[in-house]
């Protein structure tokens, strides 16, 4: 095991075209999705606003992951789709560097989840104060690939 830790090396790679895509699920209870869908939760539109912080994310990945290459992105895309039970986010990154951008994707995703749940938690929160049905799952790289 080595004690050192440093930035990979990155300098001999060339540039290529490097596209990404992550998603993740948060579990929400039904009447908070209706909420959500009616435009009725108190801090405003949840959807809006989630991929408003994925894309911020995406974008201030190497200064959140220490060993992140800073990569100029070219494109960065977050979708979200309402289910009966859960919020679904996508998120596509794009960008033309030496480096992937599956991090990127990754924490867009975590974050755009992130900020659904601090939006909705006052509706989801039991009579003690805790999240018994509230859950970020299966956050993961759907599509890693460079051309």
């Amino acid at each position: 095991m080595k004690d050192e830790i440093r930035m990979v090396d990155i300098s001999d790679k060339k540039i290529q075209l490097r596209t990404s895509i992550a998603k993740g699920s948060i579990k929400l209870k039904s009447t908070t999705i209706k909420r959500i869908l009616s435009n009725e939760i108190e801090k405003g539109n949840v959807l809006a606003t989630a991929k408003i912080a994925g894309i911020l994310a995406a974008k201030q990945t190497p200064k959140l992951i220490p060993l992140c290459h800073p990569i100029p992105l070219t494109k960065i895309e977050v979708k979200v789709d309402v289910k009966e039970d859960r919020v679904d986010v996508t998120s596509i990154v794009k960008a033309e560097g030496k480096t992937g951008v599956e991090i990127e994707a990754l924490v867009s995703t975590a974050i755009a989840l992130i900020t659904i749940w601090d939006m909705v938690k006052k509706y989801e929160k039991d009579e003690r104060g805790q999240y018994p049905e509230t859950a970020i799952e299966n956050i993961k790289v759907e599509l890693k690939m460079k051309e």
